[in-house]
């Protein structure tokens, strides 16, 4: 199957965030592909993705998918593409953004070495909102060890030519949990209540993705966010930049993003919030970008 990518595409810079850490357990990059296991309407589907270059320039830029594991019925290929948009952001025109940061001192050589990237997103809900709540004050190697051991403990996998994929736990699965079993992993109690709450919340349908699309503002998507047990200002606005797609989405509180404009700014001491807010005052409606690009510049040397 062949999908077409919108113009200012770049999966190269896709594959250097998707492979940052070679402890991740739901993707593996091989070479210039990204395997990805998805289930679909009840059929569990293994993804190889590649990027077919364009012959002549200009021409679009077309994602190879193939199905390892899995047939594509019509109404399932609909939703590989759709899953496809939400991942990589396809239906954002990022022209506004690189003309805002063309006039931007700490954009403008980001976005020349990073041109094409595209947020990667976390489309499932619950997978966004419950990584976010494991990796809270700790470092992103525990967290990432945690992720493991959560998914290894209660997703699905398949088998594929000796290698392991594995899907995230669903809200289903964990509603059904005590804390105790998470405790067994090195969940604290209280992130072990937040994540079976969030999967209750969400089995009864008292929280959806598709409801918090609907509020009219980011500020009362934040606040629905923010009223759950376990989810601060940090959490509600990574969760509303990488599964609710707001490019207002603003973790100013974010070590990441002080650590990256401290190095762009050339500065000894990281920013403060206050300072971070006035230099945001010039990417007004593209905050969650901003924030990403920087994020990228950390991990330019893994690439």
């Amino acid at each position: 199957m062949e999908v077409p990518a919108p113009d200012c595409f770049s999966f190269k810079e896709c594959l250097a965030f998707l492979g940052r850490s070679d402890q991740e357990v739901l993707h593996r990059i091989e070479k210039d592909s990204f395997y990805k296991l998805m289930k679909v309407q009840g059929e569990l589907l293994l993804l190889k993705i590649s990027c077919k270059e364009p012959q002549n320039p200009g021409a679009e830029h077309k994602l190879q998918i193939q199905f390892l594991v899995g047939k594509p019925s019509e109404a399932i290929a609909k939703e590989v593409k759709l899953y496809l948009e939400q991942l990589f952001d396809w239906q954002r025109d990022l022209q506004p953004f690189y003309e805002l940061a063309e006039q931007d001192k700490i954009l403008q050589p980001l976005v020349k070495r990073y041109y094409g990237m595209r947020i990667v997103g976390i489309p499932d809900l619950f997978e966004a909102l419950t990584w976010a709540i494991i990796g809270q004050q700790i470092t992103l190697s525990f967290a990432y060890t945690m992720k493991k051991r959560f998914v290894e403990q209660f997703g699905e996998k398949v088998v594929f030519e000796k290698e392991t994929y594995w899907l995230y736990p669903t809200f289903q699965t964990v509603a059904a949990l005590e804390v105790d079993d998470l405790r067994q992993l090195q969940f604290t109690t209280r992130k072990a209540e937040y994540v079976i709450e969030v999967a209750k919340k969400m089995a009864t349908g008292e929280l959806t993705k598709e409801g918090l699309l609907q509020m009219q503002e980011p500020g009362e998507m934040h606040k629905a966010l923010t009223a759950i047990r376990g989810v601060g200002a940090w959490t509600a606005d990574y969760v509303m930049m990488k599964s609710l797609q707001q490019a207002t989405a603003f973790p100013i509180a974010d070590v990441g993003l002080h650590n990256a404009l401290k190095v762009q700014l050339g500065w000894q001491e990281k920013p403060s919030q206050a300072q971070i807010r006035q230099m945001a005052q010039n990417w007004k409606g593209w905050e969650a970008y901003a924030t990403f690009y920087l994020w990228r510049s950390l991990y330019d040397d893994f690439t």
